[in-house]
């Protein structure tokens, strides 16, 4: 019997040490988890209130007053005609110039709805954007891709609706700039 004690005795302390091995198994994970699991669960509050954030705006006018074509075969419109412009960029009120702007587009489809692929910075307080995009000579809406930006508009993502009005239509143009990735 004192043979079976013993090694009772030793299975017993055996077990003992692994429950208490275990346990701080257990509290060590259970210390790590929150740690680990925090800098996501902030990401995800940072991600939803930033969703619930409505778009940064940006609302100017431009005086399309500048506007040059060149044309390959005059009076013919032609693939690779050139229209440059540097116009004067008014706020959203067109009561005060805020801005100019600056670019070239290239004519793409010559016949039926004309279109040209355009390329411009407005240079506006604080800093340039550029857009690249569509442009159609009837004046239909389009929608151009905000490439880049300066200054207060460095890593600026999103794109540029662009509409024409005044009078005659398409003497004014609504540049309006909305960020998908805020620039600020």
């Amino acid at each position: 019997m004192i043979c079976v004690c013993s090694s009772t005795v030793r299975m017993f302390n055996m077990e003992a040490g692994m429950m208490r091995r275990n346990k701080l198994i257990m509290i060590a994970i259970a210390a790590v988890i929150p740690l680990a699991i925090a800098p996501i669960l902030a990401g995800a509050s940072t991600i939803s209130s930033n969703a619930a954030k409505s778009p940064t705006v940006i609302h100017v006018v431009e005086h399309a007053i500048t506007d040059t074509v060149q044309q390959f075969h005059p009076p013919n419109n032609s693939l690779g005609d050139v229209l440059g412009f540097h116009n004067p960029v008014y706020n959203a009120a067109d009561t005060k110039q805020v801005a100019t702007d600056n670019g070239y587009c290239i004519r793409t489809v010559a016949t039926g709805k004309t279109e040209w692929e355009c390329t411009w910075t407005t240079l506006l307080p604080g800093g340039n954007l550029t857009v690249e995009g569509p442009y159609y000579d009837d004046g239909t809406d389009t929608t151009l891709t905000i490439t880049g930006g300066t200054g207060n508009y460095t890593g600026a993502e999103g794109a540029m609706l662009l509409h024409a009005r005044g009078n005659p239509v398409g003497s004014e143009y609504d540049f309006i700039f909305t960020f998908s990735k805020d620039p600020r």
